[in-house]
């Protein structure tokens, strides 16, 4: 599936899929560290990779700009795991 992720600074990274938002919402800790809260993709566009490239926009426009992630939502925690090359610029808890 192909769609373009946008970036709510401060908030969110998200992409608008045939009239519903998928989003990585996170919070931004200090000036250096983003908090990725929680990962939400609606029923009808899951399985299709929604989550996989929100998340990995994310992780790579963080590591673009130097930031720590806290990955606390579960679906990105489980990416990083599953990714090791994200591992790298983790913020600890």
């Amino acid at each position: 599936m192909d769609f373009e992720v946008q970036h709510e600074e401060g908030n969110k990274y998200y992409a608008v899929i045939d009239g519903s938002e998928a989003a990585v919402g996170y919070f931004k800790l200090d000036d250096e560290t983003l908090d990725f809260q929680h990962t939400y993709v609606p029923e009808k566009l899951r399985g299709q990779g929604v989550a996989e490239k929100l998340v990995r926009h994310a992780l790579d426009d963080a590591r673009r700009r130097r930031l720590r992630v806290l990955p606390s939502c579960p679906y990105v925690k489980r990416f990083v795991e599953r990714h090791p090359e994200y591992q790298q610029g983790l913020a600890r808890a």
